[in-house]
């Protein structure tokens, strides 16, 4: 993806440099970064709960001189994709919604930090805050991608990044409103085959980005697709069960297989058309 030198969004909260991942004189405990993980991938809700019960006082540990160079060109790069996801979203509310788009935030941060949703931690990975309208971002979920995930390439973190902002975009038309009430009448299991159906639609807008910023400013590398098909894949409810327990629970699939998760961005790519994105009222699933 072409992004250096282009211009970056200004709706953007840099709190790095506040509280960092490594911890003096304790921490938090390996397993509870796994039980963390575990809770964020199967429910798809921050584990504000598991982290905060287990959260020492925490002391800034200085980064390096060289990683602080790494996560300044990597803020710049997210910063870049925000901007873009503000113009293509902004212009499709206008033109096709007759809409006035309401634009969220990203909050970049190391280690921990403070969301409407409870406390952002690192180990969560990404995730989008309705009750604050903001993308919460560690930069070093890039690096995670990369080495954990085998994801690498920038636009593999350019579909990060598109996908939560496509919650925000749920948000606006109503359908996470929509999906929260449905909730409290639902057992976990049904809820959770609702919620993979939001996540999929996440994706699904993911693509339609990609599409329209490529028509919009013409920024796409050759690859470019190929590196978001291998993210989508890589986050698939199945590929992360099988790898963190060794076998898989489709019941408690969240966010889709790494099939489905494909499937949805591709077609949000191919069509660009919000029309083809109802996820809810389909068995193409």
């Amino acid at each position: 993806m072409r992004w250096q030198g282009r211009e970056q969004s200004t709706r953007v909260e840099d709190r790095r440099g506040g509280m960092r991942g490594r911890v003096i004189g304790g921490g938090i405990g390996l397993g509870t970064i796994v039980i963390a993980l575990l809770y964020t991938f199967l429910t798809g809700e921050p584990p504000t709960d598991v982290l905060q019960q287990q959260m020492p006082p925490v002391q800034q540990a200085p980064a390096s001189p060289a990683s602080k160079r790494d996560d300044d060109a990597l803020a710049d790069f997210a910063k870049v994709v925000f901007k873009d996801n503000e113009d293509v979203w902004s212009d499709i509310f206008r033109k096709q919604l007759h809409q006035k788009y309401r634009f969220p935030t990203l909050v970049l941060y190391d280690g921990y930090t403070q969301a409407a949703c409870g406390m952002a931690q690192s180990a969560m990975g990404p995730f989008y805050c309705p009750a604050d309208e903001k993308v919460y971002l560690d930069l070093s979920f890039y690096r995670d991608l990369r080495n954990k995930f085998g994801a690498s390439g920038d636009f593999a973190m350019a579909y990060v990044i598109a996908h939560e902002v496509g919650h925000h975009v749920q948000k606006l038309l109503g359908i996470t409103g929509q999906v929260e009430r449905m909730r409290r009448r639902m057992s976990k299991r049904d809820f959770n085959r609702l919620s993979v159906r939001l996540e999929l639609q996440a994706d699904f807008l993911a693509g339609v980005w990609a599409r329209h910023i490529q028509q919009m400013k013409h920024v796409l590398d050759e690859g470019d697709i190929e590196e978001a098909v291998r993210a989508a894949a890589a986050v698939g409810d199945d590929r992360i069960q099988k790898r963190s327990m060794g076998y898989v629970v489709p019941d408690a699939f969240t966010h889709g297989t790494s099939e489905q998760r494909v499937h949805w961005f591709l077609k949000g790519y191919r069509s660009g058309d919000l029309r083809q994105g109802d996820t809810f009222n389909t068995k193409e699933l």
